[in-house]
């Protein structure tokens, strides 16, 4: 990876060439940074003394002037003086993505850099990269001595008119609401609509500052950043804040083009060989010895690659007298993890914060010893910076001991396991353990999923048990979202026990299906409405449809498939008994291909080269 992803490079400039350049910068009050394919300018300067920026896409404004501002110690951006200005430089970044939506990721951008100095004196600069269709700016603090100081950040973002956002907290439901009548705060990435345009404001790389919400600005256009639990963010010397990112699209499919941003904006891994890292399915085990050894059986029939013991495998997961270290009675993990091993499957144990917090130290080196494949923490504080600063030291923890790693409850991605690849997935999400309806479902690959991998918990019905207080859709949905929602590490079989699945063949396509893919196109679909998404690995693909609360139709463009080829397509679907029906199809790259869903159904497909059936 280039050097300059992480910074521009820069001589040392003559000291009168730098006079004069701080000449013109009194002067010259504004700057435009334009992207590589010139369909989107963002501007940034300090007019009347208060640093800002607005955007523009294909012509058409979609920010007005909004403030770039923090305050340290209480001093903040307003009447900071421009010092210098780096104009901008073309970056092209491409690297591989082994554990993504797709083998490798391309990145091209403008990079320019803003110097401010505060009234105080304290130098603070500016990064911006605006690339086709996203722009992405964070502040990086400087201090000339070692004493603590406090940051507030005041970043907001102004649009010409009131969007309808849809507003959600971790993991709650979606409130479509118009930012004027906006009165709560919403999670990031938060995705709005307005004026036929959609858009998304997100953030990248927060590593260990603290969680930003966004709140109703000082009119009912604009949104402004907030902190929920912290008051500030301390630091001593040098503070990067997250990237702040705004992205773009002509539809809300089309949105899909900024899944990936907050990895290309994260640094790269340590070198070395991350090929050891296994991605996969799971069936969770209940607390026994005798479902730990029937959970693998099971596994490798259907092709999975983990089991979990989930919550109570050492105690009552809240208490402190409950010890990591400790199994309880009725587990013999020795003899699962031993039984696992001769048949390739991982055991997952999950941890609480609780016992993470005080034993982390103590039960890594253990867990290696025992074989543990991978971990599972819960109830993380993803809230404040110091709970964010300590995940950040235990994935780093986790991946030196060479664990695959899940987090679960509140945090949210923001580009760490691209740096630390170990961390395949996290929840912050309202998976099917909060029991989602199909508005639910066909909200989320618009919003919540555009910042990374989920773990959603999925769940399917078997002879013995419905799950009807979990599972609000049709069976084919929820094989189709197996393909419309993105994890390395999916929990398929989350309440359901091995033995009860004789219905085998409702549940044949979890048996083929990847969690991580060579290829993916986001192909149809609005927001609560319904979906579709085609993704490749090697030379198979899978295409998964999901309908909304209404029924749902579209014609899907196959020109993704290789020309020339002749595909064999298993259809997985909804039938008329509340099961699934299997048919097959022939088609190739210039056929088209009609769905029409029935409101909470879904349909699941297997694109096979003739020939490789």
């Amino acid at each position: 990876m280039s050097k300059m992803f992480f910074g521009l490079k820069s001589g040392i400039m003559p000291a009168l060439t730098c006079l004069l350049l701080c000449g013109q910068l009194s002067a010259q009050r504004s700057y435009s940074i334009v992207s590589p394919g010139r369909t989107t300018v963002l501007t940034t300067g300090a007019p009347d003394g208060k640093p800002g920026y607005q955007l523009s896409f294909k012509g058409k404004k979609i920010t007005g002037w909004s403030a770039l501002d923090i305050a340290v110690d209480g001093v903040s951006l307003r009447n900071a003086k421009i010092t210098r200005y780096d104009k901008p430089v073309l970056h092209r970044e491409s690297f591989a993505s082994p554990l993504g939506e797709q083998d490798s990721l391309h990145s091209v951008y403008q990079q320019a850099r803003l110097y401010l100095q505060t009234t105080a004196g304290l130098s603070v600069t500016i990064d911006f990269r605006v690339m086709d269709s996203s722009v992405a700016f964070r502040y990086a603090v400087t201090a000339t001595d070692a004493a603590p100081h406090a940051l507030r950040e005041f970043t907001t973002f102004a649009f010409p008119a009131s969007p309808l956002i849809y507003q959600y907290n971790q993991e709650s439901v979606f409130t479509p609401t118009s930012v004027d009548t906006f009165s709560a705060t919403t999670d990031l990435p938060v995705t709005m609509e307005s004026d036929g345009r959609y858009c998304q404001v997100g953030e990248a790389v927060n590593f260990n500052y603290t969680k930003a919400e966004l709140a109703r600005g000082a009119d009912g256009n604009t949104l402004a950043v907030k902190f929920p639990q912290d008051t500030a963010v301390l630091f001593q010397r040098h503070l990067e804040t997250p990237w702040r990112t705004v992205s773009v699209a002509g539809s809300a499919i089309a949105l899909a083009h900024c899944r990936s941003l907050d990895l290309k904006l994260a640094g790269a891994p340590a070198q070395g060989d991350w090929s050891w890292i296994r991605p996969g399915k799971l069936i969770r085990a209940q607390l026994n010895t005798q479902s730990g050894l029937d959970c693998i059986d099971f596994a490798v029939k259907h092709h999975f690659q983990y089991i979990m013991f989930d919550a109570g495998w050492y105690g009552a997961e809240f208490r402190s007298s409950s010890d990591p270290t400790q199994v309880i009675p009725a587990i013999d993990l020795p003899k699962v993890i031993a039984y696992g091993k001769q048949h390739n499957i991982g055991v997952i144990l999950y941890v609480n914060y609780i016992g993470l917090k005080a034993r982390l130290d103590e039960i890594l080196p253990l867990y290696k010893q025992w074989g543990v494949a991978g971990l599972k923490f819960g109830f993380v504080d993803g809230l404040t910076q110091s709970g964010l600063t300590w995940l950040l030291q235990a994935v780093q923890k986790v991946q030196q001991y060479g664990f695959v790693l899940n987090i679960h409850d509140n945090y949210k991605p923001t580009g760490l396991s691209r740096t630390y690849p170990v961390l395949l997935t996290q929840e912050g999400i309202r998976g099917n353990e909060n029991s989602p309806d199909a508005l639910h479902n066909t909200t989320l690959p618009f919003t919540r999923y555009l910042a990374g991998a989920a773990d959603f918990t999925y769940c399917f019905p078997n002879p013995k048990n419905s799950f009807s207080k979990h599972i609000k859709v049709s069976k084919g949905q929820q094989l189709a979202l197996s393909v419309v929602y993105y994890s390395p590490l999916q929990a398929i079989f989350w309440y359901g026990q091995p033995n009860d699945y004789t219905n085998e063949e409702e549940i044949e396509f979890y048996n083929y299906v990847p969690t991580t893919w060579s290829e993916s196109h986001y192909l149809a679909g609005d927001i609560g409405k319904g979906i579709a998404v085609a993704r490749r690995k090697a030379d198979t693909w899978y295409v998964g449809c999901a309908a909304g609360l209404q029924d749902w139709q579209s014609t899907l463009d196959l020109s993704f498939l290789r020309p020339g080829i002749s595909y064999t397509v298993t259809v997985y679907e909804d039938d008329d008994h509340q099961s699934i029906r299997k048919r097959t199809l022939r088609l190739t790259n210039v056929d088209k291909l009609p769905v029409k869903i029935a409101a909470k159904g879904g349909q699941a497909f297997i694109f096979r080269p003739a020939g490789h059936e």
